[in-house]
C-alpha cells in the first residue's frame, strides 16, 4: 500500500468542511490573527461547513484570561460566529487545551505502544557534542540516534536521574502536500529530524497537541498564517502516526495565509498601533468596514471593486483564491473603506452608533434626553457623508450639544478669520434678526445671508461664511452651516454670533 493511499489527505467539500480558529490568549488580538479567523469563518460559511473555535492555553506563563476575554469580545464585535467550541459546546469538547490533558495522555500512550514515539534522554549539549565528534556542524541538531535504545540503556539513563522527552519517529520519506494557497510543496526526506512532542516533565508541546486536537475534532482544512508553514511537515508526520493508530483517517488540507505587513514592508509588529484590533474600534471603525478591509489583506471580490458586503464575501470566498504574497495594512485605505460603509448605513443606525463615541468624549451622557435625541437625528445626515470614522463624530457634532457661552473656539479657527469678520458678523446678525422664529429654516437662513453678504457686500462665499462657521461651531470645518443653524434655532444662533463679535 502506498503512503498516499495509507495516509490520504481530506477530500471534504461542502457541508463536510470543518475548519478551526485556535488562538493562544497571550495578548490583545492582532489584526493578522483576526484576518485568519475571518478567512476560516468565510470559508465555513461559503461551503456550508463548520467553524470550530478552541483556545490553545497551555502556556501558563503567557496565557491570560484577560486576553481570552478580548478574543471573544473581538470576534463578537465583528460578528464572526462559530458552530462548535468555546461557549458554543459540541461533541468534541472540552475546547480549551488546558482542560484536555487526559486526552493527550491517552494518545501519547497509544503512540508509545505502537512505536511511533520513543524516549529520548540526550541533552542539547550532548547532541551538539555528538555532531562535533562526527565532523558535523554542532548546530545541525538531533540525528535520530536514540531510536533504538535498549531497555538496559534506558534503565541506565534513569539510574542517572534523567527523565526522557518523547520524540516522534519521522517517516524516512519525502513529505509533500498541495497547499491551498501556495500549490505543491515538498519537504525532502531528512529535512527535519525526529522532534520532541512531550517534554521530560510530561508536558505535551504545541506540535503535538494542535494536530491531535484537529484530528479528534475532524478538522478537514487548516487555514493558518504563513509563519507556521515550516511546522507543517512535522504535523503531517504526526498525522501519519495518528492514522496508523486509528485516531483519524485522513490528513487535513493546509492553506498558509500571507503575512500582514506594516510600513517599510516588514511584518506588522504587535507594537504597531495598527496591529491592535481594539485601536481601530476605539477610533471608530465599524464591523462592516473593518471586516471588508481585512478581507482585502490577501483576497479580493473582483479586480475593480474594493467595497462589498459580508454576504457578498461569503458567496464568493474560496481559500484557493487567496494571494500568497504579503499584504500591507494601509490605514488610509482602511479608513476610506470604513467611510464607504458608514455611508451605507441607515441614518438612524448611524446615529445610534455615534452615541458611545459622543458619551466617551463627554459630549453626551446616557440616557439621552428627548431634545438630544432630536438634535442627533437631525444632525446625523449632515455628518454621515463627511466622516470616515465614528470617532470623528464628537468633534463634528459636539457644538450642537452645548450653549453659546460654553462653546470653545478652536485656535486655528480664530486664526482663519478675515479682517472684516466683525463687519460680516454685524451684517449677518442684523439681517437674521428680521427672520420670524417660525420661519427659521435652512432655506430662509441661506437666502437671507446670501442676499446680505454675497449680493450686497459683494463678498466671496468662503470669506462671507467663514466667520459664521467659526461663530456657530467654533471650528473651521463643520457640518453644513445653514442646516446647523436651523438645528440650533434662532436664539442660540444669534447668541453665538454675538459672542464671537464680542471677542473681536
Amino acid at each position: 500500500m502506498s503512503e498516499t493511499t495509507a495516509h490520504p489527505f481530506s477530500a471534504a467539500t461542502g457541508a463536510d468542511v470543518r475548519v478551526r480558529f485556535c488562538p493562544s490568549p497571550t495578548g490583545t488580538p492582532h489584526v493578522g490573527l483576526i484576518r485568519t479567523a475571518l478567512f476560516n469563518w468565510a470559508y465555513a460559511r461559503h461551503t456550508g461547513g463548520k467553524l470550530i473555535f478552541r483556545i490553545e492555553d497551555t502556556d501558563a506563563a503567557r496565557d491570560s484570561e484577560e486576553s481570552f476575554g478580548q478574543i471573544i469580545d473581538g470576534l463578537r464585535w465583528l460578528k464572526l460566529d462559530w458552530d462548535e467550541g468555546v461557549d458554543a459546546g459540541g461533541p468534541h469538547g472540552p475546547y480549551r487545551q488546558s482542560e484536555r490533558y487526559d486526552i493527550y495522555r491517552d494518545v501519547i500512550a497509544q503512540l508509545v505502544e505502537s512505536g511511533h514515539i520513543y524516549e529520548s534522554f540526550a541533552t542539547g549539549e550532548e547532541i551538539e557534542a555528538r555532531n562535533v565528534s562526527l565532523g558535523r556542524d554542532p548546530k545541525m541538531g538531533y540525528d535520530n540516534f536514540e531510536r533504538d535504545l535498549s531497555d538496559e540503556q534506558k534503565a541506565a539513563f534513569r539510574a542517572e536521574g534523567r527523565s526522557p522527552a518523547l520524540r516522534l519517529r519521522v517517516p524516512d520519506d519525502d513529505l509533500s502536500f498541495d497547499d491551498l494557497v501556495r500549490g505543491e510543496i515538498t519537504f525532502p526526506a531528512g529535512s527535519f529530524s525526529d522532534f520532541v512532542v512531550v517534554r521530560p516533565n510530561g508536558h505535551p508541546l504545541y506540535p503535538f497537541v494542535n494536530p491531535v486536537d484537529d484530528a479528534l475534532m475532524g478538522v478537514t482544512h487548516v487555514l493558518r498564517g504563513e509563519d507556521l508553514l515550516s511546522s507543517t511537515p512535522r504535523q503531517i508526520a504526526l498525522y501519519h502516526a495518528l492514522i496508523d493508530i486509528g485516531l483519524t483517517t485522513f490528513v487535513p488540507r493546509f492553506g498558509h495565509l500571507p503575512y500582514v505587513m506594516g510600513d517599510g514592508n516588514k511584518k506588522l509588529s504587535k507594537r504597531d498601533p495598527a496591529s491592535n484590533l481594539f485601536h481601530h474600534r476605539d477610533r471608530g471603525f465599524i464591523p462592516e468596514g473593518l471586516v471588508n478591509y481585512l478581507a482585502l489583506l490577501g483576497w479580493s471580490l473582483t479586480h475593480d471593486r474594493d467595497v462589498f458586503s459580508i454576504d457578498e464575501m461569503i458567496a464568493a470566498f474560496d481559500v484557493e483564491d487567496v494571494n500568497p504574497n504579503p499584504a500591507r495594512f494601509d490605514v488610509k485605505k482602511a479608513e476610506s473603506i470604513n467611510g464607504d460603509h458608514i455611508r451605507l448605513l441607515e441614518v438612524s443606525d448611524f446615529a445610534a452608533r455615534t452615541v458611545p463615541y459622543l458619551v466617551a468624549a463627554g459630549v453626551l451622557s446616557e440616557p439621552l434626553t428627548d431634545a438630544q435625541q432630536a438634535i442627533l437625528a437631525a444632525a446625523a445626515p449632515l455628518v454621515q457623508e463627511r466622516i470616515a470614522l465614528l470617532g470623528e463624530a464628537p468633534a463634528m457634532l459636539g457644538f450642537l450639544f452645548t450653549t453659546s457661552d460654553a462653546l470653545v473656539h478652536e485656535t486655528d479657527a480664530l486664526g482663519s478669520l478675515p479682517q472684516n469678520a466683525a463687519e460680516i458678523l454685524a451684517a449677518s446678525t442684523a439681517a437674521l434678526g428680521d427672520i420670524p422664529e417660525t420661519e427659521w429654516t435652512t432655506e430662509r437662513v441661506h437666502t437671507v445671508l446670501t442676499a446680505t453678504l454675497i449680493e450686497t457686500l459683494a463678498l466671496k462665499p468662503r470669506v462671507a461664511f467663514g466667520p459664521l462657521r467659526v461663530a456657530i461651531s467654533g471650528r473651521r470645518v463643520s457640518p453644513p452651516l445653514f442646516e446647523s443653524m436651523e438645528i440650533l434655532g434662532k436664539s442660540e444662533s444669534l447668541a453665538r454670533l454675538a459672542r464671537l463679535s464680542a471677542t473681536l
